[in-house]
């Protein structure tokens, strides 16, 4: 799963600014006057998201499917698994999402989440959340949560990995550090007999905590697992003394039983979608979509009986899965329920074989942070959506948009031949997307009965252990895509594929152990920027500084490399510009490379905060957008000094060819035209 960390860009040291001439202070806009504010375009994308959750007492003592679902707030659930009305929706203030929620003896409802560090929330009746804090100071995410008998609150999360254990009757939090010494993410949890189960994030490694001797003790693998790193314990249930542990990742993976008394591994379930396990029936069997079916499986015999009730599309994961009496005809007694993740719930009775999908009354217009914007034809802009995904065709004149659901998307090319390709998280696929043609996707939102696949899969680079598609540009008619990788690692990849011939090279390594964040293209050269970071950004870096490249695409070789400023760990942007040199931020650095010198021949530095951004070319300029905060007009042409022309939080940031700029800020898309900004815009 995606986190926000890994989006955004840091810099390890400061930026020197001695190299080259920089030019004189910056200038503001003419005459000290304030520039216009940007044109809102509203909010492109909306949709709704739930991640973990649980089956448990709702405000009227009755089971209800509670989860989180991401939004600006994210929003604590209770929903009724027999209407599907929501009988809670309590804000969680500070927390964009959660993955994970637990219940405790006392009725309250505990919540882990992400967005201003690693929170923990407590419900205990009406519209809001308490907001507990930040558990462990520098974690940024609480990726699990579990009450233990005595209810207390135990949880767990990245990018430090510490386990902690908070106290409902003191509200003291304890830290037991990393229960891996090398393991910087605990990605699942569970309590049984006295004891705290974890399973770790990227090497499928389970320890169990005694807090009586406050010791950890690793398990040992399951049998026949992989011996490859970047095996996740993604999922951690326990039932009647078994422990199930689902390796992979959000797609279906092994589930492996473990007898805790004999200490043993039993069993090896295929094709598990998690993310849970049910608890178990009156004969002890346990339920879970298996191979896209909910299925039973009796831990004596290790049968697996199916249902009936199927899934489709690429995410098929219980969001949340247990027991509850229905009242209805067909469901007599106790009935399996459950939530999927784009707000539907499931049900199913075990006396009576009937089985339903049903949408539910889950808020639907949650706001998703965009992650990646693309320039389209006249009249359009393209936006890709974090996390909950999603894809929007958006009128530039009425902010209208054209929303489909969809993967997250980490970048945007529109084609010469006008076709939109999509380069995807996870496992860094490539879609070719034909805006003319009915939307139809079977993974995420199908069209109509007999449509073609639209977006339609190019590849994926799964097998090539490349996970975010970072870039895209298109060479001479081909696409190439440059990738951050999988897990714990270090390495992306530049990734070339031929729409024609559907031929696909990938070239990992292009620079040693850096991921290519950024790419540009000129006469058949594609130029890279990259950063020392890897697919988790917790991987200790065996590099300094990104570095920028240039790649020969028919020759399939790299015909230079070179840092362009020491100490700046990545490379976020690169362009080609209006003067043929190779222009890119570093940090807080904006530079420019001489393609035939092979050398830098100019520095500007500029800000002084994280640094990083995007990089556009319009007219005789570039707009480099800078601090996440700030967008300066750089003349390539004279050393004049560079010009704040937008002032505005953003993420990203695109040039159209209707002479506007195009940011993102948070879920909402704003234009700018630098013309009304700077002087001399106008003369372009």
């Amino acid at each position: 799963m995606p986190t926000r960390r890994a989006f955004l860009v840091s810099t390890t040291a400061a930026l020197s600014a001695t190299a080259l001439p920089a030019g004189p202070a910056l200038a503001g806009t003419p005459g000290g006057a304030a520039a216009p504010g940007p044109d809102s375009l509203g909010v492109p994308l909306k949709d709704v998201l739930l991640i973990g959750g649980l089956v448990a007492p709702g405000p009227d003592g009755r089971p209800a499917c509670w989860n989180v679902s991401n939004g600006d707030p994210a929003h604590l659930n209770a929903i009724d698994p027999a209407t599907g009305e929501v009988s809670v929706s309590a804000a969680l203030p500070g927390a964009d999402g959660g993955w994970t929620a637990a219940a405790a003896p006392d009725g309250s409802v505990y919540a882990g989440t992400w967005g201003s560090g690693g929170r923990l929330y407590r419900w205990r009746g009406g519209d809001t959340a308490e907001d507990l804090g930040v558990p462990v100071p520098g974690e940024d995410f609480i990726w699990r949560v579990a009450v233990d008998a005595d209810g207390k609150v135990w949880g767990g999360g990245s990018p430090q990995g510490h386990l902690f254990r908070y106290d409902p009757d003191t509200g003291a939090v304890e830290d037991f550090g990393r229960p891996i010494a090398d393991q910087t993410y605990i990605k699942s949890l569970a309590c049984a007999g006295g004891k705290v189960y974890s399973g770790a994030y990227s090497q499928a490694r389970i320890a169990e905590f005694d807090p009586a001797t406050r010791t950890f003790t690793e398990l040992r693998k399951p049998p026949g697992l992989p011996t490859a790193d970047n095996l996740s314990v993604y999922d951690i249930d326990i039932h009647d003394g078994r422990l199930y542990a689902r390796i992979g990742s959000a797609n279906p993976g092994p589930l492996f039983v473990y007898d805790l008394a004999a200490r043993a591994w039993t069993d090896e379930i295929p094709g598990a979608h998690g993310l849970n396990v049910s608890p178990p029936d009156a004969d002890g069997g346990v339920y879970l979509i298996q191979q896209s079916e909910l299925r039973r499986y009796d831990p004596a015999t290790r049968q697996l009986t199916g249902t009936g009730l199927t899934f489709s599309g690429r995410v098929q994961n219980a969001r949340s899965i247990g027991w509850a009496e229905l009242g209805l005809p067909d469901y007599p007694g106790t009935s399996l329920v459950g939530t999927l993740w784009r707000g539907a719930m499931f049900r199913y009775n075990p006396r009576t074989g009937a089985y339903a999908t049903l949408e539910t009354q889950v808020r639907r217009d949650e706001p998703i942070e965009i992650l990646a914007l693309g320039a389209g034809g006249r009249g359009t802009v393209y936006a890709g959506g974090f996390l909950n995904g999603g894809f929007a065709a958006v009128g530039t004149r009425t902010g209208t948009p054209d929303f489909h659901c969809f993967s997250q998307i980490e970048s945007l090319l529109r084609g010469s031949d006008g076709s939109v390709w999509i380069g995807t998280y996870p496992e860094a696929r490539l879609y070719r997307y034909e805006p003319g043609r009915t939307w139809s996707s079977p993974e995420y939102s199908p069209g109509p009965d007999g449509a073609p696949d639209n977006p339609e899969r190019a590849y994926t680079l799964q097998e090539h252990l490349q996970m975010r598609a970072k870039a895209l540009v298109e060479v001479r008619g081909k696409i190439v895509m440059g990738t951050v990788p999988d897990g714990d690692r270090l390495g992306g990849a530049i990734a070339v594929y031929d729409p024609d011939s559907g031929e696909l090279e990938v070239h990992r390594h292009v620079v040693r152990d850096e991921s290519v964040f950024s790419l540009a293209t000129a006469g058949g050269v594609v130029y890279g920027g990259c950063s020392v970071t890897g697919g988790l950004g917790t991987t200790p870096p065996t590099r300094e500084s990104g570095a920028v490249f240039a790649w020969h695409l028919r020759r399939r070789r790299k015909l230079w490399e070179l840092v362009p400023v020491p100490g700046a760990a990545t490379v976020t942007a690169v362009a080609i510009g209006p003067d043929r040199k190779l222009w890119g931020i570093a940090g807080n650095t904006v530079f420019a490379v001489s393609p035939y010198s092979r050398k830098v021949v100019r520095r500007i530095p500029l800000g002084a905060g994280r640094g990083g951004g995007d990089l556009a070319v319009l007219g005789r300029y570039l707009y480099a957008s800078i601090d996440g905060n700030r967008v300066y007009r750089v003349d390539p042409w004279s050393r004049t000094a560079p010009v704040l022309v937008v002032e505005h939080a953003h993420r990203r940031l695109v040039a159209h060819s209707d002479r506007r700029l195009y940011f993102s800020s948070g879920a909402g898309l704003y234009s700018v035209d630098p013309r009304d900004r700077a002087p001399g815009d106008g003369d372009d």
